[in-house]
């Protein structure tokens, strides 16, 4: 970022920390009968009572997720935006490779009415669609949970086993190994295939892959986005087709490319 850019950029920070003291100064002079509002910072990590979430270094949190109390994540899982992670009243584990993905909501419940003890845990490899609740679950490893389904109390879903997008499954069901189980409520519908069952593991594989590529985007620096800006500009890749009939070459920078494994089709298509 150029000088300018950078005096531009500073003077908006006095702008804006000259209006908070401003605001502070009138809510003084107004005594007892000033209005404050109240802001609640949002807290990606957030103690409750004693207990604080127990992230890994390699899991990638992003920044509008909510992952609170009593909650563990293991290596290279990802808990994506607006998902929400409440371990209050119970726990929460979610294995390694495990991807949460938008919007998606884990909850726990303290127990049954039977007084089983019901914490949501979540193996490894496990992927969960997005917008999709899970609510005092056991989730086994390398199991799918797909888009909007709704997992309720005592719920557990084997290995290798997949719920359908939408689907609503009912309190204490298990749904076998290599099972496809969908609708409202939800109710066997066929077996996995080989390929459906290779499919679920790929899955975990390329959102471990591009959790690395958000992870690094949301820790850049401000210089590093305005860099960013300038070399998106400069080889902004016209439709390849045009560019052929120019004659023209277009060389990605590395720092733009994504791995392979996120975009198989793009590296399908390079190698033909």
């Amino acid at each position: 970022m150029g000088s300018l850019g950078r005096a531009v950029y500073t003077l908006g920070l006095w702008i804006r920390e000259t209006g908070q003291a401003m605001d502070r100064l009138g809510c003084r002079l107004q005594g007892n009968y000033y209005f404050q509002e109240q802001l609640s910072r949002h807290r990606t990590l957030m103690k409750l009572f004693d207990k604080s979430p127990v992230v890994d270094k390699d899991a990638f949190v992003a920044p509008s997720a909510s992952v609170i109390g009593d909650v563990q994540v293991g290596q290279g899982s990802s808990i994506w935006y607006g998902c929400v992670l409440r371990g209050d009243v119970n726990s929460i584990s979610v294995g390694s490779g495990t991807n949460i993905q938008d919007n998606s909501l884990v909850h726990v419940a303290k127990s049954n009415l039977s007084g089983k003890v019901l914490p949501t845990i979540i193996g490894d490899n496990v992927t969960i669609g997005h917008s999709a609740v899970i609510h005092g679950c056991t989730i086994e490893d390398e199991a799918f949970v797909g888009m909007g389904a709704t997992l309720l109390d005592g719920v557990v879903v084997e290995r290798n086993a997949m719920v359908a997008a939408g689907a609503l499954v009912r309190q204490n069901t298990r749904i076998p190994f290599g099972e496809v189980w969908a609708g409202n409520p939800a109710k066997f519908l066929r077996k996995l295939t080989d390929e459906e069952i290779a499919f679920i593991s790929q899955s975990a594989t390329n959102y471990i892959n591009l959790a690395k590529v958000h992870a690094a985007e949301n820790a850049k620096s401000f210089d590093e986005i305005e860099f960013e800006k300038v070399l998106r500009k400069k080889f902004a890749r016209r439709d390849e087709e045009y560019d052929s009939m120019l004659g023209v070459h277009r060389e990605t920078p590395p720092e733009l490319v994504l791995p392979d494994n996120i975009l198989p089709d793009k590296a399908q298509k390079a190698v033909q």
